[in-house]
């Protein structure tokens, strides 16, 4: 009788085992209570969080607590600075000097003064010029008046030295290219211009006077040592024959650039 109840109870045991196993394949083959659905998911979300946790604990800051001390002052009265008014008595102005009194001495006349007559210059009807001045004899100086004329328009343009016996525009082509060979012949790179790496062009400008001397000479450049430069060479300009206007030695002004350059520009 026992072993009966006891295999008895086995089986039901069996049989309580089997219906367990039974609905727990059921509910794995259920799509909707799988728990392994959304598990990539969940490990995404739990990354981040942890993430975002760790990034806040290490920039988290902390700072020391410093102890201050504040001071209420109560200010129950208002203090007033009175500043003392002085009273500064000047004195009274010195009264004026006393005039001193007018002495009059009467002078007896003891010498005659004698009255000077003012004649009158007028001259009238009746009386003659005596010398009479003729135009002839007054000597008037003539100052002949200078006149400028451009190098582009001037008649007869000034001759250089071995430009003689030319036209007028083969004149003006040997003046031009005599001046440049002058330049070139004479120029010389300033040293201070050189070490501090100055260049440009220098504008000059100079009259050739009636006489065939160069004057008044006027120079604009970038520096003024390029200017005096430019200076030097102007002024080795040999006297040349001054150009002519109507037969006439005229002023003629000229201009040209020299052009100072380094070579590495």
């Amino acid at each position: 009788m026992f072993l009966a109840d006891k295999s008895h109870s086995y089986s039901l045991i069996i049989l309580i085992t089997l219906y367990y196993k039974i609905i727990i394949m059921e509910i794995k083959k259920n799509p909707k209570v799988d728990i392994r659905k959304n598990s990539g998911l969940y490990f995404a979300i739990g990354l981040n969080i942890m993430l975002l946790i760790t990034y806040t604990m290490l920039e988290y800051k902390t700072y020391d607590k410093q102890d201050t001390i504040l001071d209420v002052l109560v200010m129950n009265q208002e203090l007033e600075n009175e500043t003392p008014l002085l009273k500064i008595e000047t004195p009274p102005p010195p009264p004026p000097p006393k005039a001193a009194p007018e002495v009059i001495t009467i002078v007896e006349d003891i010498i005659e003064i004698e009255e000077t007559i003012i004649e009158s210059t007028e001259t009238t009807l009746e009386e003659k010029i005596e010398d009479v001045v003729k135009v002839e004899d007054v000597n008037v100086d003539e100052v002949e008046e200078v006149i400028k004329v451009p190098f582009s328009v001037v008649e007869n343009p000034p001759i250089y030295p071995g430009c003689e016996g030319l036209s007028k525009s083969e004149s003006k082509k040997c003046f031009q290219t005599r001046i440049q060979a002058h330049i070139k012949k004479n120029f010389i790179y300033p040293e201070t211009a050189l070490n501090l790496g100055i260049n440009g062009k220098v504008f000059v400008l100079f009259v050739i006077d009636s006489k065939g001397y160069v004057s008044n000479i006027r120079l604009r450049g970038p520096d003024k040592i390029l200017e005096k430069e430019a200076l030097r060479i102007i002024n080795l300009l040999p006297k040349m024959t001054p150009g002519k206007q109507r037969g006439r030695a005229v002023k003629v002004p000229y201009s040209i650039p020299i052009h100072f350059k380094l070579a590495s520009y």
